[in-house]
């Protein structure tokens, strides 16, 4: 029987967001704790959508003995503290140490870490991995849509293997699809043939949606290619608010002929490249957007807005006012804003109760220059503990612990917030459903989310609008102050090109 480690640590690090990822943040979220270690991990995640699953199930179907290392996982922040990486990763080495001979690795990885101390935390860790299990193990990696894919990941591991949708749906098919790679060696006794390219343009994080052009035609492309040629392709448009000089998108592939596998890349790559007119996006002002949905929304035809420059799924805290403002400023009634993070505010909703009516500051608790609170008086419609189960297709059965949370509605003009303790990007009706808020009965749904909604939220949209309210997790890459980002990358498509840092 064939042993296999399992393990992986997963974070997406938008650098010049406001707060950094320490240990305990780690935990925060699920109702299964993270980190998880050893035995916990092969049963904690079951039935979750989720790369280390796919990749467990796996292997049992093959036979396999999986051996467990350490899943942890975090929410978008910026920097991973030194002393988080250090505890995660020194107890997966710890226990990969301990595991006895082993036939392969496969870990869980997003593809975007930045920790304080190291730029590159995937490829550091795929480093120390090797050093432990050597060159006759492979080792090979599952990894976000978001990756920056660097040189350094490519050359510790064996094969890499990457998301293809976003929404991400197929997580778990991912993790399933990192461990059929391992066994695909195993089988032949044999590396297989491995390949990268890189491009020279940012994307902003809406144009990354697969559900829309151009990357549904690039990945249908891929697809097609793929089967023509028996490589195996992968894409990652890269995660645009990382300044680290590897910053942006990439193309790998692995495959047993050289040949082959290097003209399909080269292939593939020439589409990426002549596809960049096409990733250029509208970005809507707070009360353009506001106007557009109070023309076209209806109850059971909704129009979503998507405040993406505070997703917290790209770093943003959840808590910023300016569309929340423009809702107001513009009487929309009906409409519904989520996630807003507040516990305060939360906590003054469960001690007032449902019914009671009193004032609230919302919102603008990072501290950020030129944000502040929404201040007003609210009526409490409904309150919950925040213990939820997601029902839609990207988190289905997502068990998630956010506390206290409670629907506010704007006294004066109807408009309703969703506040909650912890955050969590707007991509589930179940968030709404738990305060009892039905997405599909709302004209106007403002969500803290850039493209996630979209898979479940979306079909019951009538439009969708991207709106560029204030915030920390800037849409267009050629606003950030980059420092460390390499010379010559244009910052957006089409767009002005990065000449390195002022001097």
């Amino acid at each position: 029987m064939k042993r296999i480690a399992v393990g992986g640590f997963r974070h997406e690090t938008n650098t010049f967001a406001p707060t950094k990822a320490d240990y305990a943040a780690f935990a925060e979220l699920s109702a299964e704790p993270s980190p998880l270690a050893g035995e916990a991990l092969l049963h904690a995640l079951a039935g979750a959508n989720v790369p280390v699953q796919g990749t467990l199930d796996t292997l049992r179907a093959a036979g396999c003995e999986p051996v467990p290392l350490v899943w942890a996982s975090a929410s978008p922040s910026a920097h991973v503290t030194t002393d988080a990486y250090e505890r995660i990763v020194g107890e997966m080495l710890a226990r990969l140490r301990a595991a006895g001979p082993l036939d392969g690795v496969v870990l869980d990885l997003h593809g975007a870490m930045v920790a304080e101390h190291v730029d590159d935390g995937e490829g550091e860790l795929l480093a120390r991995v090797r050093a432990i299990v050597g060159e006759r193990v492979p080792v090979v990696a599952s990894l976000d849509l978001h990756a920056n894919v660097t040189r350094r990941m490519v050359a510790q591991s064996d094969a890499l293997t990457i998301f293809r949708t976003y929404p991400h749906v197929d997580m778990a098919e991912t993790g399933a699809r990192a461990a059929e790679l391992l066994l695909r060696m195993l089988a032949r006794g044999q590396r297989l043939h491995k390949g990268m390219r890189a491009f020279d343009y940012l994307t902003t994080l809406p144009q990354q949606c697969t559900l829309i052009e151009p990357l549904r035609g690039l990945y249908a492309e891929l697809a097609a290619l793929q089967a023509r040629s028996g490589v195996a392709l992968d894409f990652a448009p890269g995660f645009p608010m990382a300044d680290i000089a590897e910053c942006g998108m990439a193309l790998v592939g692995c495959g047993e002929d050289a040949a082959a596998t290097e003209g399909a890349l080269d292939q593939l790559a020439q589409a990426i490249a002549q596809a960049e007119p096409r990733f250029q996006a509208e970005l809507l002002e707070p009360d353009e957007a506001v106007r557009r949905a109070l023309r076209d929304g209806a109850p059971g035809a909704p129009v979503v807005l998507a405040d993406t420059q505070d997703n917290p799924g790209v770093g943003g805290n959840s808590d910023t006012t300016g569309l929340l403002e423009a809702l107001v400023r513009q009487g929309a009634r009906g409409a519904v804003l989520g996630l807003l993070v507040d516990p305060a505010a939360a906590a003054q909703a469960h001690a007032l109760g449902p019914g009671a009516a009193a004032g609230f500051r919302l919102g603008a608790l990072s501290g950020l220059p030129g944000h502040r609170p929404f201040e007003g008086r609210f009526v409490v419609e409904r309150l919950g503990d925040g213990r939820l189960t997601c029902t839609g297709p990207m988190f289905l059965g997502l068990a998630l612990e956010l506390g206290p949370m409670a629907c506010l509605r704007h006294e004066a003009t109807g408009v309703r917030v969703v506040v909650s303790t912890l955050k969590f990007q707007a991509a589930d009706q179940a968030l709404f459903r738990h305060v009892g808020v039905e997405p599909a009965a709302q004209p106007i749904l403002a969500l803290k989310s850039s493209v996630h909604f979209r898979a479940d939220i979306e079909p019951i949209a009538r439009a969708v609008h991207v709106v560029k309210a204030p915030g920390p997790a800037l849409v267009d890459p050629a606003e950030f102050a980059w420092k460390k980002l390499r010379p010559g990358v244009r910052l957006r498509p089409m767009g002005p090109v990065w000449g390195g840092p002022s001097r």
